[in-house]
């Protein structure tokens, strides 16, 4: 069954105990910021981040986990794949480092590790070696307030659904992740508009790999057109230049 988490932005206090707890489980380094990385928190050794809003809302940002990774569907290698439990995992000995990734996920979520010499991709994977025993992810274990939760996705939902209709006026009537991009594995509940969360563009509900699915299989007939491509173009080169060499010998045997 899939495995979900559900945050609720009403109960988060910003203590950042999530981002510690996930930084010292997957062994992350301190960070080190570029200017050319979003104002969000997250790199590529920071997995979780918890952003600040006006009136002291508190909203964590993650990997979403969707139910059908765009991420995934364009990886020409199968660096990243969904699991069993819904955890999308990365594995970086498949890696090309082409970034793929990186372009197609509707929020912005993996990132690149500029500071290793060979550079990988980097995001979160839902604890994967912890969940898949039947642990809970480090990040939702050390929330002191309980406004992070772990469970199956299913069940999650029914929670979320039942907290707006017996706290009337108290949340938006939207459970964030229930259907965006087809669904995924991190829900949110709040009294605030969460579309910040999505990056470039707010997506709707329809599944990503759907629209990628025809870029992806032109990939194999682009390389090969490009391949050709550029041997045609070498061995233009080398005949006129095997032509130039021909006629100044002729020449300087003329001139003798």
């Amino acid at each position: 069954m899939s495995k979900a988490i559900l945050t609720d932005v009403t109960k988060c206090i910003g203590c950042l105990k999530c981002v510690e707890a996930c930084k010292e489980v997957n062994h992350l380094e301190a960070d080190v910021p570029r200017v050319w990385d979003k104002n969000d928190g997250l790199s590529a050794e920071n997995w979780t981040s918890v952003i600040r809003k006006p009136g002291d809302h508190y909203v964590r940002k993650q990997c979403r986990h969707c139910l059908e990774p765009a991420c995934a569907s364009v990886c020409p290698v199968g660096a990243l794949h969904k699991t069993e439990i819904g955890a999308v995992v990365y594995d970086s000995t498949k890696c090309l480092g082409c970034r793929y990734c990186m372009m197609a996920c509707p929020f912005g979520i993996p990132r690149y590790d500029w500071d290793k010499a060979v550079p990988h991709v980097e995001k979160c994977i839902l604890c994967y070696d912890r969940t898949k025993i039947g642990k809970q992810p480090a990040c939702t274990e050390a929330c002191p307030e309980g406004a992070t939760i772990f469970g199956d996705r299913d069940e999650l939902l029914k929670v979320a659904h039942k907290r707006i209709k017996e706290n009337p006026g108290k949340y938006i009537d939207r459970v964030w992740g229930e259907h965006e991009v087809g669904g995924t594995s991190v829900l949110y509940l709040s009294d605030i508009d969460l579309d910040f969360l999505t990056y470039p563009t707010i997506p709707g509900d329809k599944p990503l790999p759907k629209e990628t699915v025809a870029a992806m299989e032109s990939v194999p007939f682009a390389f090969v057109g490009i391949g050709g491509a550029m041997l045609g173009l070498n061995w233009i080169i080398r005949r006129r230049m095997k032509m130039g060499k021909e006629q100044a010998n002729k020449k300087e045997s003329a001139d003798e």
